[in-house]
C-alpha cells in the first residue's frame, strides 16, 4: 500500500467512525509544505453535508487522527483544513516497504486487460519524419505505463499500406516504367528484386500527389489502380509487396534508433479480407445506406454542437478507403486481439474521423459495452517560428535527421563538459546516441501531450535545467556514488528514520511513486513521469549536497544513506523507462 492510500485509510476510517463517507479521509501531499507534510480537505465537504461549521469538524477528526501512533502532529488551519505530519520513525517503516518492492509501492493490478496501442502511423512510400515523432514517443510512453501497471500491451504502429497512396505510386510508376511486368496483364511471373528503391518513391509520391490534384484524368487512373490493388491484381499486389517492403526496412531502422519495438507489425492491408464481408453487413443491417453512389454510415448526434459528416465506407467507385481500413481494424482487434481498450496515439486533425469510426463501430455492433476506444490526440512540434517543425527549404524534417541533430548535439555537449574523454570512441558514440535520444524523448514528453511545443535543439541537449540528459547524469551520479562505496567495501544497511531534512525530503518524494504513475495512466499523460523524475533527481542532488555518504563514520547513517541512495537509483532508472529513456552505465 502507497503512502498516501495508507494515510488516506487512517482518516477514512476517522470519518467512518464519526458517520460520514470514509472517501472524505482523502489524504493528498500539503499544498504548504512550510505548515505540513499532508493535508485533509473532506471536512469541509462533511460539514456542509452535516449542516455543522467545518472547522469544528475538522477539529474533531484531528482530536481522532492525534492519537495514531504514525502520526507526529495533527492540526486543523483556516476554514477546515487538517495538516498532518508523520514520524519520522513511519517514514522510514514505509520507505522500507516500497524500497524492497519490485514496483516500488505501486499497485500492480489484480484484473490485467488486453490494451492495444495504435502508435506511429507510418505510411509506405515516405520516410518517416517529424510528424511520427509525437506519436511514437508518446505511445511508446504509455504502452510502457501499461505494462508497468501489469496490463497485457499489443503494441501496434498500424502502417498506411492500403490506400490511394498505393494507388498513386501505381498509376505514376505505369506512366513512368509501363515496360514492368506489373503491368502486363498476361504475367504471371515477376521479379524478386523490387524495381524501386525508398528514395524512388519518396520521389515519385509528392509528384504523384500534386498532378492527382491538377490533373483529373490521373487521379481517376490511381483511383482505378486502387480498386485493382483492393480487388487482388496479381501484378498489383507484387509491386505493392515491393514498395511495402523497401519503406518497412527504413522505417524499422528509424524505429531501433528511437528504442522503439512493437508486439505487431500490421498494417491497413492485413485486415483487407475484411473489408468486403465488412461492407456487405453493414449494408444488410441497414447500418450502412446509399448516399450519391457511395455506401455511408451517418453517424451524427442529437447533442452534437458541430457538424458530423457520415462516415463513407465504400466509394462511388466501388473502393474501399482509410475509414473503411480502421472499421475493419476495430473489429479485427476486439475479435483476435480481445482489445479491452484500444488507444488511438494520433494527432488532433484527425479528431472528427475518430469520433465517425468509434460511432460507426458500436452502431455496427462491433464493440462490446465495455471495450473502450480512446483518440490520444496531441499537438504539434514547432520550429523557433512557432509554426510546424520544417527543413530551411520548407520541406518536412525526416526523422533520421532530426536524430543525427540530436546526437550530434549531444557529443558536442560531452565534449563541453569533458565527459567521458578517457573512454574507448565506441563507448562514447554509444552514450552520445543515449544522450541524444535522451534529449529528444524528454524534449517532447515534459510538455503536455496536447500543447505545441518549441524544437529548441540547444536546450533539449543542455546537461542543465529540465532536460533528458541532465536527469541521465544525475542516474549515473548515483551509479558512480554506489560503485565507489562497494570499491571501498561500504555495504547498506536498514533504511533508518531521517534526521536531516533533506534526507526526509527524498524519502517523502520517493514514496509519491504510486501516485504520480498512476494520474499519468489515468489522464494517459507521460509528462507527470518527466516532471517527477526531475523532481526526484533535484531532490536527491541536494541530499548529497548535504548528507557526504561516502565520508559519513557512523556505520548504520552510512549504510541507510547507501540503500536511500539505491532506492533513489531505482526510482530514477524506473520513470525514466516508462519514458523510453536509457542511462549509461557512466559518463
Amino acid at each position: 500500500m502507497s503512502l498516501l492510500s495508507h494515510l488516506s485509510e487512517i482518516a477514512g476510517q476517522v470519518f467512518a467512525d464519526l458517520g460520514f463517507d470514509p472517501e472524505l479521509g482523502e489524504t493528498v501531499p500539503s499544498q504548504r509544505p512550510e505548515l505540513a507534510q499532508f493535508q485533509i480537505n473532506g471536512a469541509m465537504a462533511a460539514g456542509k453535508s452535516a449542516n455543522r461549521a467545518p472547522r469544528e469538524l475538522a477539529q474533531e477528526v484531528a482530536d481522532h487522527l492525534s492519537g495514531h501512533p504514525d502520526l507526529a502532529r495533527v492540526e486543523v488551519a483556516g476554514p477546515g483544513f487538517i495538516n498532518i505530519t508523520l514520524t519520522d520513525q513511519a517514514i522510514a517503516r514505509i520507505a522500507a516497504a516500497e524500497a524492497g518492492d519490485p514496483y516500488l509501492g505501486f499497485p500492480v493490478t489484480n484484473t490485467p486487460e488486453n490494451v492495444v496501442v495504435d502508435y506511429a502511423g507510418p505510411n509506405v512510400a515516405k520516410a518517416m519524419h517529424v510528424g511520427h515523432l509525437r506519436a511514437t514517443i508518446i505511445g511508446d510512453s504509455l504502452a510502457r505505463l501499461f505494462a508497468f501497471a501489469g496490463h497485457k500491451v499489443i503494441r501496434d504502429p498500424h502502417f498506411g499500406d492500403w490506400g490511394f497512396q498505393m494507388g498513386l505510386l501505381i498509376a505514376a510508376l505505369a506512366d513512368e516504367q509501363p515496360q514492368l511486368p506489373y503491368f502486363d496483364p498476361d504475367a504471371d511471373e515477376f521479379p524478386a528484386e523490387s524495381p524501386v528503391t525508398l528514395d524512388d518513391l519518396q520521389r515519385i509520391y509528392p509528384e504523384a500527389a500534386t498532378r492527382a490534384r491538377n490533373d483529373a484524368d490521373f487521379a481517376d487512373a490511381a483511383r482505378s489502380a486502387t480498386v485493382r490493388l483492393q480487388q487482388g491484381d496479381p501484378g498489383y499486389l507484387a509491386l505493392w509487396g515491393h514498395m511495402k517492403a523497401v519503406s518497412e526496412q527504413s522505417q524499422r531502422r528509424d524505429f531501433a534508433a528511437l528504442g522503439v519495438n512493437f508486439d505487431l507489425w500490421y498494417g491497413e492491408s492485413d485486415v483487407h479480407d475484411r473489408l468486403g464481408p465488412l461492407v456487405s453487413a453493414l449494408r444488410e443491417s441497414g447500418v450502412a445506406e446509399e448516399s450519391h453512389g457511395a455506401l455511408v454510415v451517418r453517424v451524427a448526434e442529437e447533442t452534437d454542437n458541430r457538424e458530423i459528416p457520415p462516415l463513407i465506407v465504400e466509394s462511388s467507385s466501388g473502393g474501399f478507403l482509410y475509414s473503411t481500413t480502421d472499421m475493419a481494424t476495430v473489429q479485427m482487434r476486439v475479435d483476435e486481439l480481445r482489445a479491452d481498450l484500444v488507444l488511438y496515439v494520433v494527432d488532433r486533425r484527425q479528431a472528427d474521423h475518430f469520433v465517425q469510426i468509434f460511432r460507426a463501430a458500436r452502431r455496427a455492433g462491433f464493440v462490446p459495452e465495455g471495450t473502450r476506444l480512446e483518440h490520444i490526440w496531441f499537438g504539434t512540434m514547432n520550429g523557433p517560428d512557432g509554426k510546424p517543425f520544417k527543413t530551411r527549404e520548407g520541406g518536412v524534417v525526416r526523422l533520421a535527421d532530426v536524430i543525427d541533430m540530436l546526437t550530434g548535439a549531444a557529443r558536442r555537449r560531452l565534449d563541453e563538459a569533458h565527459l567521458a574523454e578517457e573512454y574507448p570512441e565506441e563507448e562514447r558514440a554509444h552514450i552520445a546516441e543515449m544522450v541524444g535520444i535522451a534529449a529528444l524523448k524528454f524534449g517532447d514528453l515534459i510538455n503536455n501531450r496536447t500543447s505545441d511545443y518549441i524544437f529548441d535543439l540547444d536546450r533539449f541537449s543542455s546537461f542543465e535545467g529540465k532536460t533528458g540528459p541532465y536527469l541521465q547524469y544525475a542516474a549515473v551520479r548515483i551509479k558512480s556514488i554506489l560503485r565507489r562505496a562497494s570499491e571501498a567495501g561500504l555495504t547498506p544497511g536498514p533504511l533508518q528514520p531521517p534526521t536531516v531534512e533533506n534526507e526526509r525530503d527524498l524519502m517523502l518524494e520517493l514514496l509519491r511513486l504510486p501516485e504520480v504513475v498512476g494520474r499519468a495512466i489515468d489522464l494517459r499523460s507521460p509528462n507527470h513521469i518527466a516532471e517527477y523524475a526531475f523532481e526526484v533527481a533535484g531532490r536527491f542532488n541536494r541530499f548529497y549536497d548535504t548528507c557526504h555518504i561516502l565520508s559519513e563514520t557512523d556505520e548504520t547513517r552510512r549504510g541507510s544513506w547507501l540503500t536511500l541512495s539505491t532506492w533513489a537509483l531505482s526510482v530514477l532508472e524506473r520513470l525514466l523507462d516508462l519514458l523510453g529513456i536509457e542511462v549509461p552505465d557512466r559518463m
